[in-house]
């Protein structure tokens, strides 16, 4: 009987611990996806959405193949999750016409300065606060990661982009990208810096950083993106290249 092929049950039971076990790791990836997410997006609405990905996981992993479980199901969870953010189209009409609003205050005063503008001479522009910058610049961020269409130009995708070198570790190029970062760090207020530290460096997921801090969520995601904005400005700058 124990050299038997495992019935079905015992295989839907395998199955089942599989998903349970990894419940862990979907929680882990919605708390750093949601960094990027305006705070109207539901956490418990992320975890559902990356279940159905986790569980589909479940259901085609074919060990036999080398890949471990983790990382294949990493990959099938941020799918799944971002899928059904690009069918919902959750942000607004009216934050989308801000985000195409921002983005030409960005270009125009780029083009009149020689340089990308500091998030405060944005709100200038814009007759608006900083912390009204600091949110749209969230769901220009937010819009990019979960729609196929971007509201937002290339150029600005990529100073909300994480500042980073394609090329591998150890080339020149890389370590004076590297230590170019680290002076741009230190260059952020401290608020700014600490998101940046415990996001990256202690790798704290969203709420984690929140109580950290004593602010909001949302808070978090907003000064994360201002703080990723203030990073490839400065490292373009330093570089002598357009933003």
């Amino acid at each position: 009987m124990a050299d038997q092929d495992p019935t079905p049950y015992a295989e839907s039971l395998d199955r089942d611990k599989l998903i349970l076990e990894h419940v862990p790791l979907l929680k882990h990836i919605v708390g750093r996806m949601a960094l990027d997410l305006p705070g109207s997006v539901d956490r418990d609405d992320l975890q559902g959405f990356g279940m159905i990905g986790l569980i589909k996981a479940a259901d085609s992993w074919e060990p036999g193949r080398g890949l471990k479980f983790s990382t294949y199901a990493f990959t099938k969870v941020r799918g799944a999750i971002l899928d059904e953010l690009r069918r919902q189209d959750f942000l607004p009409r009216g934050r989308r016409e801000k985000v195409r609003e921002l983005d030409d205050t960005v270009g125009r005063l780029e083009q009149r300065n020689g340089v990308a503008p500091s998030p405060e001479e944005i709100a200038a522009e814009m007759d608006s606060t900083l912390e009204e910058i600091d949110e749209i610049l969230l769901s220009a961020k937010s819009a990019a990661h979960t729609s196929l269409d971007a509201e937002t130009s290339v150029g600005l995708l990529e100073r909300l982009s994480d500042p980073r070198c394609e090329d591998p570790e150890g080339s020149l190029e890389w370590l004076e990208t590297k230590e170019l970062l680290v002076r741009s760090i230190q260059g952020l207020s401290d608020q700014e810096r600490s998101v940046i530290t415990l996001y990256y460096a202690e790798e704290l997921l969203l709420k984690d950083i929140a109580e950290v801090l004593g602010v909001t969520e949302s808070r978090v995601s907003q000064i994360h993106t201002r703080a990723i904005y203030r990073l490839n400005r400065a490292m373009s700058l330093a570089m002598g290249t357009p933003s």
